[in-house]
């Protein structure tokens, strides 16, 4: 029975997915990357770094036209806010077919397109 259920887990085991990596600099004023098309369905981690900006900076992805607090996508949220020189990870993130946005909003960045499909 024991072995069963290892074989079982195992195998349960080898359909997860694992998550891509999608490194992301914050500059002073902006996102080096303007725009992120992405998979429906997949799970992404975002990996941010602040090259340059003088004060903390954090991320956030919403879906376009919904940018208040209640609908940020509280899985890509950074594990801390990052300084100058730093790189921080959002949780994972799986996200559905749509238009979202990422931005900083701790630093007056643009909202930057991100597409779903």
């Amino acid at each position: 029975m024991i072995i069963v259920g290892l074989l079982l887990a195992s195998s349960i085991a080898g359909f997860a997915q694992e998550a891509k990596t999608v490194k992301l600099e914050q500059t002073p004023g902006e996102f080096k990357t303007k725009e992120l098309k992405l998979k429906a369905g997949k799970p992404y981690v975002f990996d941010v770094t602040n090259k340059g900006v003088d004060h903390a900076v954090g991320f956030v992805i919403a879906p376009a036209g919904k940018t208040d607090q209640d609908h940020h996508v509280q899985a890509a949220y950074l594990s801390k806010t990052i300084k100058d020189g730093e790189s921080a990870k959002s949780g994972e993130v799986t996200l559905e077919k749509g238009e979202y946005v990422y931005f900083c909003p701790l630093n007056p960045t643009p909202q930057y397109k991100i597409t779903v499909k």
